[in-house]
């Protein structure tokens, strides 16, 4: 299959026009009017490339190409389109365009295959307005009901449920989105690295091997709001000191960690009342930890838990944590993994076995269907940012190498 890259220029080029900004990035947080205009764009893209297009209710969008043997459960590709905020044009894009235009070349080459092949642009994979991502995966994976979107809710204090609702979607047959083991028959998500090692190992493709999972939580530590030079080093009970040590003690347990990756990160903080000769009282922040383990997560939890109350006693300062969300790793099926390896063998492009820091939607998928990721590189390693960068010739070719793997599952 031979993937245009003009067309792949195109559709991305495009999208980015949705939410983008001269020297700013891309902006399309999820239910946006640039995400809603980027969504029309997709379904009509999906259209122009022969495929059928239908939604469910929180969004998902399908592009199908029937196969000969429809009653079989499909295969899927696809990623996400909404983006974080100045954020760039590849992440989610590069996998959402080069999957409608794998099933473009797969259609008009008219490739057999028995079964349906499927375009997935999945709803608000990035956490960016509810707190969560992978908003419309982790409904198919049943773990999003109505429940969960009636609490979720936006920095407005609008939910989830609500915003579907004001949107149209018939958020009341949420439960009908979840899918289960056996409905679909395996997926494959092409993506951009998001680091470094592909172009440092001068490879053109990326097999992934693991997903690692996050752990999002909020942490507030309450201390004494004093003057700053009216209080001894002694007297003090500095909310923002404590915080401090917290982070260099969460540092240092991820890197202990026993596992393969992981990765703990103090993203946002919030420090009461935040000026320049006042002793902080309060502190609010957030700890992200990424892991293939769950095992390894547990138990880095396990010993923070330790840590803060040490903290507290030596400190005098109380410290309340409270989970967002726990995740769970996900294996890339093995034999996929080789199938994608033994495509680049054939065609003699350089690749690289590697794990996946990053979470995508094929974390939630996973849960009803075998799947695998193909990694695209990365410019600089940098991703999230207006920098972000992978050629449209690399993206072309993942898409081909997407498009044999899916032939060859699709006729399974």
């Amino acid at each position: 299959m031979k993937i245009a890259v003009d067309r792949v220029r195109e559709g991305l080029e495009d999208l980015a026009r949705f939410g983008g900004t001269p020297g700013e990035g891309v902006s399309r947080l999820v239910f946006s009017p640039a995400d809603l205009l980027g969504r029309a764009y997709v379904k009509e893209r999906m259209k122009g490339a022969g495929l059928n297009v239908s939604e469910d209710a929180i969004g998902n969008i399908f592009g199908t190409l029937p196969g000969t043997e429809p009653e079989l459960a499909p295969v899927w590709t696809g990623s996400h389109i909404d983006t974080v905020l100045r954020g760039g044009r590849f992440d989610g894009m590069a996998g959402t365009i080069g999957a409608i235009e794998a099933l473009r070349a797969i259609g008009e080459a008219g490739a057999p295959h028995r079964r349906t092949l499927t375009a997935v642009a999945y709803t608000g994979e990035e956490p960016s307005v509810f707190g969560i991502g992978c908003l419309g995966s982790r409904a198919m994976a049943g773990v999003l009901d109505l429940e969960t979107a009636k609490a979720v809710k936006n920095e407005a204090g609008k939910s989830l449920y609500d915003t579907l609702a004001e949107l149209g979607y018939d958020v009341d047959r949420l439960d009908a989105v979840r899918r289960k083991p056996g409905d679909v028959y395996a997926a494959i998500e092409m993506h951009i690295e998001q680091g470094p090692k592909l172009e440092r190992s001068g490879c053109r493709l990326g097999v992934v091997t693991d997903i690692s999972a996050p752990a999002y939580f909020n942490v507030w530590v309450e201390g004494l709001q004093s003057h700053a030079g009216g209080t001894s080093m002694a007297d003090r009970r500095d909310a923002f000191a404590a915080t401090a040590e917290i982070s260099m003690v969460l540092e240092r347990l991820v890197k202990e960690a026993k596992s393969v990756y992981a990765t703990g990160t103090i993203g946002r903080v919030d420090v009461t009342p935040n000026a320049l000769n006042v002793i902080p009282g309060r502190v609010h922040f957030t700890i992200d930890i990424r892991n293939t383990s769950d095992g390894s997560t547990g138990e880095i939890l396990a010993a923070l838990s330790e840590e803060m109350k040490r903290i507290e006693r030596e400190r005098g300062v109380k410290v309340r944590m409270q989970t967002i969300n726990r995740d769970l790793p996900v294996h890339c099926e093995d034999g996929m993994q080789d199938l994608l390896a033994g495509i680049c063998e054939r065609r003699g492009i350089p690749f690289k076995r590697l794990i996946s820091g990053a979470f995508h939607d094929s974390m939630f998928v996973g849960a009803f269907a075998p799947i695998s990721m193909l990694f695209l590189p990365s410019r600089d390693g940098v991703s999230h940012c207006p920098e972000e960068w992978t050629s449209y010739e690399d993206v072309a070719l993942g898409a081909e190498v997407l498009a044999e793997a899916l032939l060859v599952k699709a006729n399974e």
